[in-house]
């Protein structure tokens, strides 16, 4: 079957070749064609030599041996004018224009979460947690007052509440012509947020003022002592009334501030109100400075001992005395003024203990001053 099918092939392509030019197909070339190829032309169809072998399928053939399914799409031509295609490289969009009005940034309204309560001999501060107002809640181990740890916490309003005496946590007071001025630093310290190297917040320190006007009386009224007086004759039923008073310089008037600066003297007057009693004397029993207003607090300074005697002049030579008597109910001393050298306070409480008797008693109390020699 081999031998005999490709000889049939070869024979019907040849044949296809002779025939008429009237049964070519529309997409043969003519022979007549001037620039037509020519039947001996072989290599122009790429038709097989004698001995080369062609195959071909069955439904090739049958194409080209049944003229009605010639294609004809190849006499076909575009009808009209042609549009030319025309490309350029794309253009980037035009960047709007930006409205000529100057950008001004919002200016940051105040926190408003720190409050402070300034008392007498100490300072209360109460800060919230949401410290910047930005929903970020600060720890109580981020932030401190000085050297002093938050106080206590209240958790339910989200407020952090510190608690401390004026001396404490750092403070610094600074005293000018008018006032007492107590300085605190509020200090708050971020760390990182946990298992990240980043910050929510900024650190931020505040200065938290107390000031205290220097004029205002707060220790020099009369002192009303709670034991009964020692008297040599008691003349009435009447328990007697004794004072102590700073004095101006001139012992005129009672002071109107308790300020003094190192060297300056105090000018202590004690006194026992006359009223319907016989002529009473009054002497200075015994004095004891103290840092605060327990008597019995450490350190502690004597100052006049031995029923009267005044010994901070022969303690350390200052120039303390007691002042002749112009009157049996009244008593002067000077006091030169101190400090301790222990702690940071600045104030000193001075506790003394009066006595009256009568002007012509026999008494073992006096008002003796040391001097140098004597």
């Amino acid at each position: 079957m081999g031998a005999g099918y490709w000889l049939s092939v070869t024979l019907v392509l040849y044949n296809i070749i002779l025939q008429t030019d009237a049964k070519r197909p529309p997409w043969f070339p003519r022979t007549s064609d001037r620039n037509g190829l020519g039947l001996s032309d072989r290599s122009a169809f790429n038709l097989p030599e004698k001995d080369d072998v062609v195959e071909f399928h069955a439904e090739s053939l049958q194409k080209w041996q049944n003229p009605a399914q010639q294609p004809v799409q190849s006499k076909q031509k575009l009808q009209g004018s042609t549009k030319q295609m025309v490309w350029r490289f794309p253009t980037m969009p035009a960047k709007p224009a930006e409205p000529d009005v100057p950008f001004v940034p919002k200016e940051a309204e105040p926190a408003d979460s720190v409050a402070v309560r300034c008392g007498e001999a100490d300072v209360q501060v109460e800060v919230k947690q949401d410290f910047f107002r930005t929903g970020q809640l600060i720890q109580p181990e981020h932030v401190s007052l000085g050297d002093c740890p938050v106080t206590r916490e209240d958790s339910y309003d989200q407020v952090l509440i510190f608690e401390s005496e004026l001396h404490r946590c750092g403070s610094k007071m600074e005293m000018t012509e008018d006032e007492l001025v107590y300085t605190f630093s509020l200090v708050y310290q971020p760390n990182a947020v946990d298992g990240s190297p980043i910050l929510r917040t900024n650190g931020a320190t505040l200065d938290i003022v107390c000031r205290y006007p220097r004029t205002h009386n707060v220790s020099s009224d009369g002192l009303k002592p709670t034991w009964v007086p020692l008297v040599a004759t008691k003349t009435a039923d009447e328990v007697l009334v004794f004072n102590l008073r700073l004095m101006t310089d001139d012992w005129k008037f009672e002071r109107a501030s308790n300020i003094y600066y190192l060297g300056n003297m105090l000018h202590i007057e004690a006194s026992v109100v006359q009223s319907n009693h016989m002529i009473l004397r009054v002497f200075v029993h015994s004095c004891v400075a103290t840092a605060v207003p327990n008597v019995n607090s450490s350190p502690r300074y004597s100052l006049i001992e031995n029923h009267g005697c005044l010994v901070d002049a022969k303690l350390t030579g200052s120039r303390s005395q007691f002042l002749p008597r112009a009157e049996d109910n009244r008593l002067k001393f000077e006091l030169e003024a101190f400090r301790f050298a222990q702690g940071d306070g600045q104030s000193i409480y001075i506790t003394c203990q009066l006595v009256a008797t009568t002007a012509l008693a026999k008494t073992d109390h006096r008002a003796c001053s040391y001097s140098v020699d004597r």
